[in-house]
């Protein structure tokens, strides 16, 4: 008996802090649940934001002024991109999660061996990769049909990333409250939605009166709206560098939130 112990010993598998291998493996896996309907998760959004540019073009033509100093096409354009990059962000992580808990198979997350911080990042940034995807392949059409600008890339890269994370973090949250589709269904139509609307996407905030104007400030899609139309143009409808300074603080409140109702189980743990 001592023999066969000392010659059967079960070791267990050491992969450091971070289980680098399984962190990429769920970020691939993730990449490719959209990229295998890319016509629904890429060009989809694009022709959204195309579509909202054709009506706007039409239905306000050359009459509207100058806003930022622009015209107000050139104005609208990355907005449109930006709102579609924070509304995507959101469903890919959300769906991920909910279509986990209808078909059973997030226990094939929660059984393999990594924590709860691996899977949320992996998660984040699979949506990040999709939110960066839909904003390079939409830039590329709009600057055939909008004369854009290009001032400076990082603040195009850096609130683009922001965004994506930050509402990727909360696309978990809400994944993980829901317990069915018209759960998740409410959060889109009466919170992403309407704050995306209401964030200086289609309009300066500097016309909107002194109380509305205030709460827009709050609103934390307003700065990135804001910071990656700065990108393209230059001008900016706040404060570029308290909008940078404010989603950084954010993206992180937002990931530790989803970190830790995950790792506790919340609604997918009995």
């Amino acid at each position: 008996m001592f023999k066969i112990e000392n010659k059967y010993k079960i070791n267990e598998k050491k992969f450091g802090y971070v289980n680098w291998i399984g962190l990429w493996t769920l970020y691939k896996k993730e990449v490719l649940r959209f990229l295998i309907v890319a016509i629904q998760t890429i060009i989809s959004p694009l022709v959204t934001s195309l579509l909202f540019l054709l009506v706007l073009s039409v239905a306000i033509g050359n009459e509207r002024s100058e806003v930022l100093g622009y015209p107000f096409i050139t104005f609208l354009a990355p907005g449109l991109i930006s709102m579609q990059v924070i509304q995507q962000a959101f469903s890919h992580s959300s769906s991920s999660i909910m279509i986990g808990k209808i078909q059973g198979n997030i226990v094939d997350i929660l059984y393999a061996p990594l924590t709860a911080g691996e899977i949320i990042l992996a998660t984040n940034l699979a949506a990040c990769t999709r939110s960066l995807m839909i904003a390079i392949v939409s830039i590329i059409v709009f600057s055939f049909i909008v004369e854009l600008e290009f001032h400076n890339f990082f603040y195009i890269f850096i609130f683009t990333f922001l965004g994506a994370f930050i509402l990727s973090s909360i696309g978990i949250i809400v994944g993980l409250w829901s317990e069915k589709f018209d759960h998740m269904a409410s959060a889109t139509n009466f919170i992403i939605v309407p704050l995306s609307f209401l964030s200086g996407t289609f309009y300066s905030i500097d016309r909107l009166p002194n109380i509305l104007k205030n709460i827009s400030e709050m609103n934390p899609f307003f700065y990135i709206i804001d910071g990656f139309r700065f990108g393209f143009l230059g001008a900016e409808d706040g404060s570029v560098k308290f909008g940078l300074f404010y989603l950084i603080i954010l993206s992180l409140l937002s990931w530790f939130a989803a970190y830790i109702l995950f790792k506790k189980g919340y609604k997918i743990k009995s």
